[in-house]
């Protein structure tokens, strides 16, 4: 990646935090409830899914509750576990309440006694993302390296959670991106390429 690139990503998740700070600012309560019925109304998830989300960061949408919903239902949920610098993640199985550690960048990790798990749905944090179904992530490529290797093992969903301020016309993206197959924000729930 050329240093101009480089800056051009780094801008662009700049104001796009600042964007979605300045948005969940705005708006207290009911995004969670919005995102869940999203979810609910137009994704059909087989009752024995595992179901991987993750622990928000920052201003992030929280898809905790709807774990626990799932979990509630019946669904084994998974979390996950960062091993490595440049390694794809790792799934643990989670239950509301669980310790956790903190994983190397100080987010919540299930604990290393936790039974590891494949997910079938996977809940996609983002920065940004777009209708094709790319997304600006972190910049770490975990995702990504993630999605391929489950992809190449079985079918997975992965549906990315994001609040619709969030969107942007064209999101950067190269031959190791992986696309999602859904998005879901506080408004709507879209399948890509329909």
């Amino acid at each position: 990646m050329t240093v101009v690139a480089e800056l051009f990503e780094h801008k662009a998740r700049m104001r796009i935090e600042a964007r979605r700070k300045r948005d969940d600012a705005a708006k207290p309560g009911g995004i969670g409830a919005a995102l869940a019925a999203n979810i609910e109304a137009a994704i059909t998830i087989p009752s024995s899914a595992v179901i991987a989300g993750f622990w928000p960061i920052g201003s992030e949408v929280d898809i905790m509750p709807t774990l626990a919903r799932y979990a509630v239902l019946g669904h084994a949920i998974a979390l996950p576990v960062v091993v490595g610098r440049g390694t794809p993640l790792v799934f643990r199985r989670w239950r509301d309440g669980d310790d956790m550690d903190a994983g190397p960048f100080h987010i919540a990790e299930p604990k290393s006694t936790a039974e590891d798990l494949s997910p079938d749905i996977l809940f996609v944090p983002m920065l940004s993302f777009d209708r094709a179904g790319y997304r600006l992530g972190y910049g770490g490529g975990f995702y990504d390296r993630t999605l391929r290797r489950l992809r190449a093992r079985k079918p997975i969903v992965a549906i990315g959670v994001a609040y619709v301020v969030q969107e942007v016309s064209e999101t950067p993206h190269g031959p190791d991106d992986e696309p999602l197959d859904w998005l879901v924000t506080e408004r709507e729930a879209f399948k890509i390429g329909t």
